[in-house]
């Protein structure tokens, strides 16, 4: 059942293996190994990010379409569910109306992109993208009445998944279990089920089209199978999946707004995840999004301690200030590239 679902995708590495069962074991118990409010907050963000750059990656990796439009289809999906929960109230209702509306909407912008426009050469379709995500952020900008503006807006969530809410009373292995670990392990579940249902598409016949269509699109169109209708259905794929995790990412914050979903600097993050981890494999995304979301969270700090301990050395304690954390950043990205040019994951099935 498991060979299943996974679709006999396995990591191919023993190396990688690990490390992908501690990331998931890390994610599925970081309430009680990890406790405190910010490493939950890391732990929810990786989840999300893991849905919306596995689902970029089937669009890059594995069809070949460099889109600049993937963040525009996540803040859909979570200006979608904002909007339903500030109009009809924190109902669970209100949640699934907005996540369909979001999805809805999402597929059909994806699919009107899609046949408008992936007949064109990739660069045209890929300014073609950026033009109308830049579209979007204005909009959601400018439409204070109905997204809040640049302020964005907050909103109440079922009481379920709320702070305020206590599932038992006491504490369950040092940890009061309250709607905001129930609202972790609803991100968790669901982005878990949403990468199992990635990894059955891009190993179905499906999925080896759109392998093929990457590798010659000639070869693919001459073989019987309709490129454009092919990239069209891969767009609006990812498109769904980028608002779910939209909707998630909403969900756990509580607030959504133009610099948390529609950013133009998220999707720059997304594309240095699908690269560092490895285009064309889903467990790539894994990694990408691991390594550089703790080097964005943790690597200010750690520099900043190594600062102080090497306070007697001339010259090194500045080269590794906290405020230089951008810099090592920018550098272990350019190191990556030059050592993985395959991305991590690709190297460590190399070998």
């Amino acid at each position: 059942m498991l060979n299943w679902i996974i679709s006999g995708d396995h990591p191919r590495s023993r190396i990688l293996t690990i490390v992908l069962l501690v990331v998931l074991l890390g994610l599925a118990f970081a309430p009680f190994v990890f406790p405190g409010t910010r490493s939950l907050a890391v732990a929810a963000r990786i989840c999300v990010l893991i849905v919306l750059v596995a689902s970029y990656d089937i669009l890059l990796g594995y069809t070949g379409i460099v889109s600049f439009a993937h963040t525009m289809f996540f803040g859909i999906g979570a200006y979608g569910v904002a909007i339903s929960l500030n109009a009809l109230g924190p109902s669970w209702g209100a949640v699934g109306l907005g996540t369909v509306a979001g999805v809805l909407l999402s597929i059909v912008v994806a699919a009107v992109i899609g046949l408008l426009s992936l007949r064109v050469r990739a660069i045209f379709f890929s300014m073609i993208t950026l033009a109308v995500a830049s579209f979007f952020l204005i909009l959601a900008s400018q439409l204070s009445w109905l997204t809040g503006g640049e302020d964005g807006m907050s909103f109440s969530i079922p009481r379920l998944l709320s702070p305020a809410f206590k599932l038992v009373d006491g504490e369950v292995l040092g940890q009061k279990i309250n709607g905001r670990i129930i609202a972790y392990y609803l991100v968790f579940l669901v982005s878990l089920l949403l990468f199992l249902f990635m990894l059955r598409v891009v190993n179905s016949p499906f999925g080896r089209v759109l392998q093929a269509i990457r590798e010659n699109d000639f070869r693919a169109e001459a073989l019987g199978n309709r490129v454009v209708i092919y990239r069209t259905a891969a767009s609006c794929l990812v498109a769904a999946l980028a608002a779910l995790a939209g909707v998630l990412n909403a969900l756990w914050l509580r607030y959504t707004g133009p610099d948390a979903t529609l950013s133009f600097a998220i999707m720059l993050d997304v594309l240095l995840m699908v690269v560092i981890g490895g285009m064309g494999t889903l467990y790539g995304a894994v990694i990408g999004v691991v390594i550089l979301s703790l080097a964005q969270f943790y690597l200010q700090d750690l520099m900043g301690t190594a600062s102080e301990a090497l306070a007697g050395i001339p010259i090194l304690p500045e080269l590794i200030a906290a405020d230089r954390w951008m810099l090592w950043l920018g550098i272990l990205f350019v190191l990556s590239v030059y050592f993985f040019p395959t991305g991590i994951v690709g190297k460590l099935r190399e070998r």
